[in-house]
């Protein structure tokens, strides 16, 4: 087992283990995974729909970046689902369908971290240039913050692809895989892995400067007389809860290496269980931390999300009764 973990993503080294085990304890464990999976997804579509259910949401700068930042993460929490639900039903995928699949799910994960700086760039400009705010965080230059990060993200799939075009796919007996497929499968060179090292380190250590230097100036700016300190209090909130945000995000690059450093110390039924709350609270839970903290802690936000998932509850239950009603 650990000769395979270090060649394989959370998803694809979590159905490399519960491939061993008995068809019972899979479908538990696969049931386990999958259901708090699902909560996740509903929560994170219900956000969508609120943000795009009012004018004021679709013409506010911070709901407008926190909606790319939700459906950023909601197809990769899908895509992520996906390849775990195909892994453990034993479907192995072409290169091609693979390499898509891989690309889509490595373009939605970046955009969370850059986001997340354009987010707190916003709120440094929110508390520390009041009276400019209204001028420098326009609808128009929200839609161009989006693009440049859509773009920027864009290249580097663009960059794996090129570099994944060095592999001699001619000399395989065919394109289908043999083995699941997940985001490491596809670095078939050890120039991809080297690739996506440094460009890990460069995102994350750039947007932790940048969200940091944003929560310091907010600070200074909250010592000023002519700062409205309950504004700057919320603003160093945010920032702060930002960057427990990119932490999470953070930790999920970093789920293979705690794994191997896992196995060498557990036996296989307790990696099993360890393996299934990491997935859960590592790679899926971040994906779902935007619609919760903002859902909550946003008073417009909040009675309108609360609304939505009473309704869409009210809803399945009234379904439910008339399924079983005679």
């Amino acid at each position: 087992f650990s000769s395979n973990l270090p060649m394989s993503n959370a998803t694809q080294s979590q159905a490399n283990i519960t491939i061993g085990l008995g068809l019972l304890e899979r479908v538990m464990l696969s049931t386990l995974t999958t259901v708090p999976c699902f909560i996740f997804f509903f929560i994170n579509v219900n956000m969508l729909f609120t943000l795009r259910s009012k004018l004021v949401f679709r013409e506010t700068s911070r709901y407008i970046l926190l909606f790319n930042l939700v459906f950023a993460d909601t197809v990769q929490m899908a895509l992520s689902q996906l390849l775990y639900i195909l892994s453990v039903c034993k479907i192995m995928l072409s290169y091609p369908m693979c390499g898509l699949m891989v690309m889509i799910a490595n373009l939605t994960n970046e955009i969370s971290p850059l986001t997340l700086v354009v987010m707190s760039l916003e709120r440094y400009v929110a508390v520390c240039y009041p009276l400019r705010h209204a001028t420098i965080i326009t609808i128009r230059n929200t839609g161009v913050a989006i693009i440049v990060v859509w773009a920027f993200c864009s290249l580097n799939v663009l960059t794996r692809v090129i570099l994944l075009l060095h592999f001699p796919f001619e000399e395989l007996e065919s394109l289908q895989m043999k083995d699941f497929c997940g985001t490491l499968v596809m670095f078939l060179g050890p120039l991809s892995d080297d690739y996506d090292k440094a460009y890990t380190c460069f995102v994350f250590i750039s947007a932790t400067v940048a969200i940091t230097c944003s929560y310091i100036g907010v600070m200074i700016a909250a010592r000023s007389a002519s700062t409205d300190k309950a504004s700057a209090h919320k603003a160093r909130n945010t920032l702060l809860l930002h960057l427990v945000q990119l932490g999470l995000s953070l930790s999920s690059t970093m789920h293979n290496s705690l794994l191997i450093a896992v196995s060498k110390t557990v036996t296989r039924t307790v990696l099993v269980r360890i393996l299934n709350v990491f997935y859960v609270f590592i790679i899926m839970l971040p994906r779902c931390l935007s619609a919760l903290i903002y859902g909550l802690r946003d008073q417009t936000i909040r009675p309108v999300l609360l609304c939505h998932l009473c309704c869409c509850l009210k809803l399945s239950v009234v379904s439910a009764k008339a399924g079983v009603s005679p």
